[in-house]
């Protein structure tokens, strides 16, 4: 059997996907199951055909690895734990909704020599990774319009009675999706101005590192016949949009879990790791802050970061 894995989660989201994709992936053993009620560990862990555990903790010392499906502020200092017990990590998008530890996490991540992968799901599928390479590699693009517009407060949405998104919203939730299909084409965000509209809208600029402008609305809150997801990158090469991806959650997921046993076999780093899922979080952090202010934010840099490089 390959790497050890423990899932910390017990929702929809561990079931359905990250569980669904670990229990049945032919190099991942699945040791075990962690949540923050015993009763749906149980249930999960008998679901997939392995074992709860009670202590979160006694589970990291029985893996090599942790994959993580659990609401982001709980899930940063649980990534924590299991970087400083030497653990790999598969983590959810957002990787924390503080940025002093999504720094942590890539700190104790590079010291220790972990490999890390983030699930941004579009992003593990062919059909986007090749569309975003070749858009990079041709340029010329003066930036990118999005409309990221869900309604997810309805009974039958498995995700919409979520306390950490009805309090963060569209910005933190789909923003990260938005986030992980644009970066790689325009480049780091330097500086966001933002400001909140009807429906709990947050409608983003961004100017990124080589003059590029995006810009983007989001909301979990859409009304019905409004929802909607398009992103478009324009410039030089024309309009063009960005697609979607080509693979279900648990597909996405089984090569997520592929990348970072990549990783672990030697090949350096990933598109999607932690140093990108502090990227992304630095930009939703400035958002907020924005909207806060009133006014243009600068995005805060990775510390060591070139400021010549451009992704």
């Amino acid at each position: 059997m390959g790497q050890r894995f423990g899932l910390l989660g017990t929702g929809h989201w561990a079931r359905e996907t990250q569980g669904a994709a670990l229990a049945a992936h032919p190099e991942a053993e699945l040791v075990g199951v962690w949540g923050r009620d015993p009763a749906k560990a149980a249930n999960l862990a008998a679901h997939l055909g392995t074992r709860p555990y009670e202590d979160v903790d006694a589970l990291i010392a029985d893996v090599d690895a942790v994959a993580i499906a659990l609401p982001p502020d709980v899930q940063g200092d649980l990534a924590l734990r299991a970087a400083r017990a030497g653990r790999h990590l598969l983590l959810d998008k957002p990787v924390a909704l503080d940025l002093d530890v999504a720094d942590a996490l890539v700190a104790e991540a590079g010291v220790r020599g972990l490999a890390s992968v983030v699930f941004f799901t579009h992003r593990f599928s062919d059909n986007v990774d090749t569309f975003l390479r070749t858009a990079a590699d041709e340029g010329g693009w003066d930036g990118a319009r999005a409309t990221l517009f869900a309604s997810i407060f309805r009974s039958d949405n498995p995700y919409g009675a979520s306390p950490w998104r009805r309090e963060k919203g569209g910005l933190w939730d789909v923003g990260p999706h938005l986030l992980s299909l644009v970066l790689p084409v325009l480049g780091p965000v330097e500086e966001v101005t933002a400001l909140n509209g009807p429906r709990d809208s947050v409608h983003v600029l961004t100017r990124h590192r080589d003059g590029a402008v995006g810009s983007f609305s989001v909301t979990l809150d859409a009304a019905p016949e409004a929802t909607t997801f398009s992103i478009d990158l324009y410039g030089e090469p024309g309009t063009r949009a960005v697609p979607g991806g080509d693979r279900g959650a648990a597909v996405a997921f089984g090569s997520a879990i592929d990348r970072l046993l990549d990783q672990v076999a030697g090949t350096p780093g990933d598109p999607c790791d932690l140093r990108f899922g502090r990227e992304v979080v630095a930009v939703l952090t400035a958002a907020e802050e924005s909207v806060r202010s009133g006014r243009t934010t600068r995005v805060t840099e990775a510390a060591g970061s070139d400021p010549a490089a451009s992704r």
